[in-house]
């Protein structure tokens, strides 16, 4: 079996290497299907859009300011799930578990004994925070 020379002048290389490179980089032609590609609007319907009803979530949910979200957010990277429902004092050993910075474990310090909250929405509206509004 006679195997002859592999190789390819630096010309034939380029030439294969822009021959393939759609499907290298992922760009159109390269392992999509036709089928896959929506098909544009007709004559008389509207244009396609990702939101029908023309709104979308951009910015922070109504009833709270973007800080109250983020610090919302906060709280809850300490309190895992498996912590909830939860009262105060498992809350709190959770945080600290978590390795809560002091302020965080002080808001939990203010939560009413006795009370099991079973997301951490509860806990915010205990603390005296004002959660969204509506939901979508």
């Amino acid at each position: 079996m006679e195997r002859g020379n592999s190789k390819h002048g630096p010309r034939v290389d380029e030439q294969m290497s822009n021959e393939v490179s759609g499907m290298v980089h992922g760009t159109a032609g390269g392992r999509a299907e036709e089928w896959h590609t929506p098909e544009p609007s007709g004559e008389d319907q509207p244009e396609v859009t990702r939101a029908p009803d023309g709104r979308t979530r951009n910015g922070p949910p109504q009833g709270m300011t973007s800080e109250e979200v983020e610090e919302r957010s906060r709280l809850g990277r300490f309190i895992t799930l498996s912590a909830l429902p939860g009262d105060r004092a498992s809350l709190r050993e959770n945080a600290e578990r978590n390795e809560a910075p002091a302020d965080v474990l002080d808001e939990l310090d203010r939560l009413p004994e006795g009370v099991r909250f079973q997301t951490v929405s509860e806990v915010w509206a205990a603390l005296g925070h004002s959660n969204e509004s509506t939901r979508w």
